[in-house]
């Protein structure tokens, strides 16, 4: 019968070193603790600005990814949002996205979604429409764009998105959360596009520098969500430019989400036969 006391009292002891452990969990505001009782949920070691600049390099390790943008921004009075989805070949640079505008303000006809090839120094696009044929590619110079195609396509190329961050002027670490149920680390700062062009690969230098010169300001807002192999799984930028028509600069907020590494991504450009020569309306 002692025995049996002894054993008792060692069960309702370990079950209460149990209940303190759990309870000292709660008291660290929820960081979370390992099996081990470790807290481990403090900021991540390295200088923020240091690991966000990183980013782009991660990616191109990562060698592809399926991707889902949005693009949003206020214009006369209105809020649009432009979506893609596709999938992107980070070794090679290239991506394909079907890009879905907005509906007609007059309900007049549904808008067909414009599939985007994106390449160094290059958009394709089908179904542009403006009289356009359907079955043929409009080819776009981005180094002609003001803004180097961060906006222009409705879409903000995914791994010019991390080349930005290469110009990070400021970076402070918010918080751990979840992606898409992947666990990342929350960045909030800010990137300097000028900077970022002297940085970036070869490849994105020519795009940035026309950004930096295009837009009402080079700095660029960011938050940005980092896995632990220090990927991009969600970052949002905030665009300010000027489009000619208006006197005050336009806001854009540009998300993109990557997922899905290593997934096959095919992407071939169009022969030249199949490129438009011909003029396109203005819409």
């Amino acid at each position: 019968m002692a025995g049996s006391r002894r054993q008792l009292r060692g069960r309702q002891a370990g079950v209460g070193g149990v209940a303190i452990g759990v309870v000292g969990c709660l008291w660290v505001a929820g960081s979370g603790c390992s099996p081990s009782g470790a807290v481990t949920g403090g900021p991540p070691a390295g200088d923020p600005v240091e690991v966000v600049e990183r980013a782009a390099d991660a990616l191109v390790d990562a060698r592809s990814s399926k991707a889902r943008t949005s693009m949003e921004m206020a214009t006369g009075g209105t809020r649009v949002t432009i979506r893609g989805e596709g999938v992107y070949d980070f070794a090679k640079r290239m991506g394909r996205l079907k890009v879905v505008l907005p509906e007609d303000p007059a309900g007049a006809s549904a808008r067909r979604p414009i599939t985007e090839l994106l390449a160094p120094g290059a958009l394709y696009m089908k179904n542009r429409g403006a009289g356009v044929p359907a079955d043929k590619w409009v080819r776009v110079d981005t180094a002609t764009l003001s803004d180097g195609n961060l906006v222009t396509g409705g879409v903000t190329d995914p791994l010019t998105a991390a080349e930005v961050l290469r110009g990070t002027r400021t970076a402070t670490f918010v918080g751990r959360t979840e992606v898409a149920g992947a666990a990342v680390r929350h960045y909030r700062g800010t990137a300097d596009l000028a900077v970022a062009a002297r940085r970036a690969a070869e490849a994105d230098r020519a795009a940035l520098r026309t950004a930096a010169k295009g837009f009402a300001t080079a700095e660029v807002p960011f938050d940005v969500y980092l896995d632990d192999q220090g990927r991009i799984r969600k970052i949002r930028h905030r665009f300010s430019f000027v489009n000619g028509q208006q006197e005050r600069p336009v806001a854009v907020a540009s998300t993109t989400l990557l997922y899905d590494f290593g997934v096959p991504a095919d992407v071939r450009l169009p022969e030249a036969g199949d490129i438009y020569a011909g003029r396109i309306a203005e819409e």
